[in-house]
Order: C-alpha cells, then structure tokens, then sequence
C-alpha cells in the first residue's frame, strides 16, 4: 500500500488536565518508564483509521490483513489499528479449528465490523509523555470515531498497560494491594458503561481474593501467588488483568494452567477499567491516568498501604461507602 502524503498539521485540542507522574518514574534498569495505551472504537474501519492518523501523524501505512493495519513511524511512534476479534486475524489463531482462512477470516470480518470496536494500540511511550495520546482522539473523532456514550451494542474500552517500576514481587503485590483497595473509589469515579459491566470484560477480583490480598500480612513468595491468583482468575477479563505480567514472568507455567488465554507476555499491568469516549470533543485519558496514578502512589507508601488494608478487613459496610473512605 503506498505511502499517504505529507503529514498534515494536527488541531491542538483544548486544554487539559495535566498528566500526574507516579512515584516511580525508571524502571530496575534505570530507564524511564513506558505505558502503552489501547483505545476501542467504531464508526470507522481499521483501515480508515490508520489512513487518517498516517494523514495527521505522519508515517505510512502498512497491512496486516484486510482488517489489521499498521501506521509506522508517525510523530507518536508506530500505531496498530485492527479490528478487535483474533479469528478475523488468521495469521494469529493458532487453533487449528478457530483457523478461518484468509478469505473467510476477511468476509467475517466485513460482516461483523459494525458490531465489533476497532481497537488502537500504541507502541510504548516514555512515561512523561503521555499527552500526546490526546492528539490521537483529535484525529480519529474528526474522522468519524464513535465512543462509548454513541448508543453502541457494544461498550468501548480505554485500557492502559504501564510498565512495572520493577519485577521483584513485594513492588508488583503493592500495586495489586493498592488496586484492590481502591478498586470501590475507582469504580465511582470512572463509573464503567453499564454493557461492559453486563460483559465482564472488566470484572472486579473475587471477593474472598480481595480479602487475602488486602490482608497486611499476606506477602507471599513468587510461586504462592501465582498459584492464588490463578486459581482465583483464571481469565483475563479482569478490571486489571496480571497474566500479561505474569506470563513474562513465568510464561510456561501460566499456559500450563490458561491453555486457550489469549495473553501477550509482557512486563505491564493491564488496567482496563475505563471507558473510551471518543465522542466527546472534550473528553482526555488523563483523568483515568492519575487514577493510575493514584493507586501507585498508595503502593508506594508501605504504611499507609497496611492501614488501608486493616481499615478494609474491619469494614463491614457497603463498597460505596468504603470508597468513600478510601478517598479521605
């Protein structure tokens, strides 16, 4: 596919609220930390959508398959755009009887883009730069993106995959001990489309696994909490899905007990509790990143991380009023 011409210029988006920075800015080697971001939508085709931000952005266009395109070297790096079911993506279904072909993988993939989101997938980007991702909602709501509140059968999900500051077990049990905590004040705040909740895409963890991690003495070793978290969700439709984390940790032990999981191993959380609103001319990701952000900090801050968790294990009322109490 040829390259599309000349970058145009970008119109810069109004004001917006600042990008908060975590505690921990550099990863165990030192390096600034990276966060990629996903954004679903609909309203154009993936090949719409990589053409508009290779027309804005820079870069060229590159496809994949008929719904998988790829826009390299724009001003934010490289982009995937695809339509966001693997069986229209032939090249990527390993299962032999999920294996469509390219021409049938391509006709469902026709048939079914006005009920299945388009999703963007950014490479990963530094950390303190995160701003820039709203250049992107510019240009794909002048192109015709729609976003969750459009009245869609399906709701649109904004996810983030920040990179661990580290990989030992005691900084990432932190921040899924902080996540559990404020899980209840993130839920209000972000207030998930109701269709997405109905799905359980982004289900909250079990109520007896928040118990167990909430617990201020519960700091096991590697091995011991995989096998909890496993046990307790073996899935990844988890408003923050580990198994990316965990597969690169232990990526043959994962398998062993997820088989059919799509996973792409990766050192990342994967936050995927909010909602894209492309629609909206002002909506930003920042406010759903210092959320992030938030739960970081409460991570970074053992005594105060302990408080909650006992506070939470005395708690006896409902979970608006525990993210009430969170947030003092």
């Amino acid at each position: 596919m040829p390259e599309p011409s000349l970058a145009q210029p970008v119109p810069s988006p109004p004001p917006r609220i600042a990008f908060d920075l975590p505690p921990r800015t550099r990863n165990a080697d030192g390096r600034l930390r990276t966060v990629g971001i996903e954004i679903e939508f609909a309203g154009l085709t993936a090949e719409a959508a990589a053409k508009a931000l290779a027309l804005s952005l820079g870069g060229g266009v590159n496809q994949k398959d008929p719904h998988a395109f790829m826009v390299k070297n724009s001003a934010l790096g490289d982009l995937a755009v695809e339509l966001d079911l693997r069986y229209v993506h032939p090249v990527r279904t390993k299962a032999s009887f999920l294996n469509l072909g390219a021409v049938l993988a391509a006709w469902l993939g026709s048939a079914i883009r006005h009920v299945v989101p388009c999703e963007l997938v950014t490479a990963p980007l530094p950390i303190d730069r995160l701003d820039r991702v709203d250049r992107l909602l510019s240009v794909l709501r002048e192109a015709g993106a729609k976003g969750t509140q459009d009245g869609a059968l399906y709701a649109f999900g904004l996810h983030f995959n920040p990179e661990a500051p580290a990989l030992d077990i005691e900084t990432i049990l932190s921040i899924v001990k902080a996540f559990v905590l404020l899980n209840p004040w993130l839920r209000r705040q972000v207030a998930p489309d109701a269709t997405r909740e109905l799905l359980g895409f982004a289900d909250p963890f079990p109520p007896d696994y928040v118990r167990r991690i909430a617990d201020p003495d519960y700091w096991p070793g590697w091995d011991q909490f995989m096998t909890d978290h496993l046990a307790a969700n073996p899935t990844r439709n988890r408003d923050l899905d580990l198994l990316p984390l965990l597969a690169y940790l232990d990526e043959a032990g994962v398998r062993a007990r997820l088989p059919n999981e799509k996973i792409n191993r990766r050192p990342t959380f994967h936050y995927r509790l909010p909602d894209a609103r492309l629609s909206d001319p002002g909506w930003s990701i920042a406010p759903d990143w210092n959320r992030w952000v938030a739960v970081e900090r409460v991570a970074d801050d053992r005594d105060r991380l302990d408080a909650l968790g006992r506070a939470y294990l005395a708690f006896a009322g409902e979970a608006k009023s525990w993210a009430e109490l969170s947030e003092r």
